[in-house]
């Protein structure tokens, strides 16, 4: 069986409950990871652990989280007052945990859902989301951990454009696969507001609402928004539904053509900020 999983954050208590709660077997099961492995929970090395342990049984894809840390220990961003990264950071097996999280992908294509942390661009379809995750990837994977991620993190580009290449490129992708919530039909993106879908500003909409976007007929499953709560529609699955905030941690059962909704509440909460 195939679980989809929302954001973790370091809550490795509540990854524990939930795989008690769907039977979760590594010889016969898979789950798949939406971003934010680590931060703000209690425990991120805890859940990295776990997850490393499941070995082929479990997949992840990054997020804006799990790319802060591996910035903070490559010296290119300063830690955050709310960043909980210390047990990893101090570890003394820490490269080994940096190499294992720069092995993870940014997006996953399988039992016929696309799988990222935050969403797309419109212009984007199936096959040209994947080959710009898999560039990005192998940049990550490749490139000397400081100056690559040094060049990574910043607001611009706004707006896709075929012609961006080298690091612009690089950024616009991680951007949109790490971050994104609102976009207009034209792919120019909007990162201040990090409310419900609701709040979309004048001339955005959440992006899975995206007039004419090439996903549409791809089943899209994301994390990363944690306001948006639980959105299970036929054609998109959002699953963070706020653990770490003292939300719930959300499942979804998805092969075989069966959907199924898990969820188990999270014995630690925080204020958002």
């Amino acid at each position: 069986m195939d679980y989809l999983v929302g954001d973790l954050q370091g809550c490795a208590d509540a990854l524990e409950r939930l795989l008690a709660e769907i039977g979760f077997s590594a010889s016969r099961d898979r789950i798949y990871v939406l971003g934010d492995l680590v931060n703000r929970g209690p425990d991120s090395l805890g859940v990295l652990r776990r997850l490393r342990d499941l070995g082929d049984a479990a997949h992840c894809v990054l997020g804006n989280h799990d790319w802060h840390l591996l910035a903070v220990a490559a010296g290119v961003r300063p830690r955050h007052r709310s960043d909980t990264l210390e047990d990893i950071l101090d570890a003394p097996d820490r490269e080994d945990w940096l190499a294992w999280l720069r092995r993870q992908r940014m997006a996953l294509h399988t039992d016929g859902w696309l799988m990222l942390h935050a969403g797309v661009v419109p212009q984007w379809d199936l096959a040209q989301t994947l080959a710009l995750a898999a560039d990005l990837e192998r940049a990550l994977r490749d490139s000397p951990p400081r100056e690559f991620l040094d060049a990574m993190f910043g607001n611009e580009p706004f707006e896709w454009s075929e012609s961006l290449a080298g690091a612009e490129r690089l950024r616009f992708t991680l951007n949109v696969l790490t971050r994104i919530r609102f976009v207009t039909a034209d792919g120019r993106l909007e990162f201040a507001t990090k409310d419900g879908a609701e709040a979309a500003p004048p001339g955005f909409t959440a992006w899975f609402d995206a007039p004419g976007r090439k996903t549409a007929s791809t089943r899209v499953a994301f994390g990363h928004w944690s306001t948006l709560g639980l959105l299970d529609r036929p054609d998109v699955l959002g699953l963070d539904t706020g653990c770490v905030w003292g939300g719930k941690l959300s499942a979804a059962r998805v092969d075989g053509g069966r959907r199924e909704i898990v969820q188990v509440d999270c014995a630690r909460a925080r204020r958002p900020k």
